[in-house]
Order: structure tokens, then sequence, then C-alpha cells
């Protein structure tokens, strides 16, 4: 996946929760709206997803492109 947008699972890992808590966290209204739909699922940007983070979570801190599934 191009590193420039998050999967529900590239979401699961940057967020540290459970696929239950991020699909909760996807879900609300707050929550960007996905980029794209593909046969694989939803996917967001990255910058916008980065954006909710600091926004709404800002403990995580800056996403480390280097831990950071592709």
């Amino acid at each position: 996946m191009p590193r420039h947008l998050y999967g529900a699972g590239e979401i699961t890992t940057r967020l540290g929760v459970s696929r239950q808590r991020a699909r909760q966290i996807i879900d609300r209204p707050d929550f960007p709206q996905p980029y794209d739909r593909l046969g694989m699922g939803a996917v967001w940007l990255k910058a916008e997803v980065e954006a909710w983070i600091r926004e709404h979570r800002p403990h995580l801190g800056e996403a480390d492109d280097e831990e950071q599934p592709v």
C-alpha cells in the first residue's frame, strides 16, 4: 500500500488498539472519511488520519514512518 494511505490495519497499529476499537473510532463522525474503497476495504489519507490523531490523541505523538506498516 502506498505510504500516503492507511488501511484499517495501519490505523489499528498506529492507535495501538484492537480491531474492534479501531472500528469504533473509524465510525465516529469526527474521524476522516475514507479517501476511497478498494477490494480490501476502505483507505484513508495518512495526512488526514495523522491530523485527527494530533487533535484527538496527542499523546501518541507523530508517526514514525520507519515503524509504520507499508
